[in-house]
């Protein structure tokens, strides 16, 4: 049975009017993402675009991390559609970003926090680098490479690359673990050695590598190198 059109519904229940009437909280995720989409396919309205795309990536956080070309693979997703959505992820990161401004990223829980509930809903293994200024206040976070299931395929050599062409004082390294089991790989152990003696090389030290995971078998949901005094 094709799907109710959005102009179909009762004026109450269209996304737009919802939010101009009750604020963006009242509305589902897919309400949220369907104003963006703005109209959906034929035999789907954009509502229900908006509850396929995000069913297909699990959850909010895993749409968010959807680059345009992947949104693009999605039937009457095209360019505009993909554009507006990334756009409005981006303007969340950025947010994100600045909230937590002149805070000092010094632990691997405040590192959890902040990356911890995007990472943890990843299919794939993602290497993230967080750039710290003197006071270990965040410069910006970048995004090295996203690699299988269970590889990463991060190479010390690139992540200084990124690294050193935004000159920070220090750098911490984060990638998940889809498994959920964030202890590390004998491959995690070995990049990171390698990664601290090149960065400390090169004069911007290592301050951290962080595993993201759900719980290992102490409980914790992430591993810190430092904290175990591998770093």
């Amino acid at each position: 049975m094709p799907s109710t059109k959005i102009r179909e519904l009762p004026v109450e229940e269209r996304p737009r009017e919802k939010l101009a009437k009750l604020g963006p909280g009242a509305l589902t995720n897919a309400e949220l993402v369907a104003i963006f989409l703005r109209v959906g396919v034929k035999g789907k309205s954009a509502v229900a675009l908006a509850q396929e795309l995000l069913s297909s990536r699990g959850s909010l956080q895993g749409l968010s991390r959807t680059t345009l070309t992947e949104m693009m693979r999605f039937a009457g997703v095209k360019v505009a559609k993909a554009s507006q959505l990334c756009a409005a992820f981006e303007l969340g990161r950025r947010l994100a970003e600045e909230q937590i401004s002149g805070q000092p990223l010094d632990s691997p829980e405040k590192i959890f926090d902040f990356l911890g509930p995007g990472m943890r809903t990843l299919s794939q293994e993602c290497v993230t680098l967080v750039l710290l200024d003197t006071r270990r206040c965040l410069i910006k976070t970048e995004e090295v490479t996203r690699g299988t299931v269970n590889e990463s395929l991060a190479h010390p050599r690139e992540i200084l690359r990124i690294v050193l062409s935004h000159a920070p004082h220090s750098f911490v390294v984060v990638h998940n673990h889809p498994s959920g089991n964030p202890l590390p790989s004998n491959a995690d152990r070995e990049m990171t050695r390698r990664l601290a003696r090149a960065a400390e090389a090169v004069g911007v030290p290592l301050a951290d590598h962080v595993i993201i995971g759900a719980a290992s078998v102490d409980g914790s949901p992430y591993f810190s190198f430092r904290e175990a005094g591998l770093l």
